[in-house]
């Protein structure tokens, strides 16, 4: 069985330039061409965010929950019926309708009959493109959804100098938490400790279809999956600033762009 590992903060020369977490923004905070906490020395990521092995008090805490929010992704649910008439809500739905209203209104004049074929196809193109736009937003909702529920809902983290069991939305930069074979990870972090060999299914988030081993020192992430051995590590990342964050923002985001199909339809 291998030995015990871990970071040895106290004996590693922190670079005093580097600032406290207090003095820094959230977006200073996690600028990477500035500080970047996933190979940081492990001693400064520690001077970084103010924390020690021991963990951060509860009153430190609440102060970073201010500041960082909560440890979780905001996913708003939309009445379905009211999001698929909202693509017949803009400009390009403005303008398609008015040619409706054109076609059987006053295009042909004279007292002719409407021309309904014009209507007919224009109306097609309308729902086409609402149907078009309604699915891929749903789409990519349901997959940020999906993401969220692979989430760890409890971590074990130490409070006030003690293990304790709580929310992992609770978390904050600088916590120390402590993970095991068959636990979530609950937010990115540096792992402090390792004992005996720690391996992680990261394959959701990386792509990698084996676990990955880890060491003291390694980067660790959100919604991944401990396979092998146990560990602890300190918090670096939470909620929209983890890597599973950033991906379901960008998954997100991806429903709010023009889908190629609408474009065309949209020249039509």
């Amino acid at each position: 069985m291998a030995d015990d590992r871990e970071v040895n903060v106290e004996k590693h020369a922190p670079n005093h330039e580097i600032p406290a977490i207090q003095q820094l923004t959230v977006e200073e905070l996690y600028d990477k061409d500035k500080y970047d906490l996933s190979t940081m020395e492990p001693g400064d990521v520690f001077v970084l965010l103010q924390t020690s092995t021991d963990g951060l008090s509860s009153e430190e805490a609440a102060r970073r929950v201010e500041k960082f929010g909560y440890n979780r992704l905001e996913h708003k649910e939309i009445n379905p019926i009211l999001q698929f008439l909202g693509f017949m809500w803009n400009p390009l739905s403005w303008v398609m309708e008015a040619a409706a209203i054109v076609a059987i209104a006053v295009s042909n004049g004279g007292g002719r009959p409407p021309d309904w074929e014009d209507f007919i196809g224009i109306v097609l193109l309308l729902l086409a493109n609402s149907v078009i736009g309604f699915l891929e937003e749903r789409q990519a909702g349901n997959a940020v959804k999906a993401l969220m529920e692979s989430l760890a809902p409890e971590c074990k983290v130490k409070r006030d100098g003690e293990w304790k069991t709580l929310e992992a939305a609770e978390l904050v930069p600088g916590d120390i938490i402590s993970i095991k074979l068959g636990d979530v990870v609950p937010a990115d972090g540096r792992l402090v400790s390792a004992h005996g060999a720690v391996s992680i299914d990261q394959a959701a988030l990386t792509g990698e279809s084996l676990p990955v081993g880890k060491e003291a020192g390694d980067e660790i992430f959100s919604g991944s999956t401990v396979k092998q051995g146990e560990a602890e590590a300190v918090v670096i990342g939470t909620g929209l600033n983890t890597f599973f964050g950033r991906a379901a923002k960008l998954v997100g985001d991806a429903g709010d762009e023009t889908g190629h199909l609408q474009s065309i339809l949209a020249k039509i």
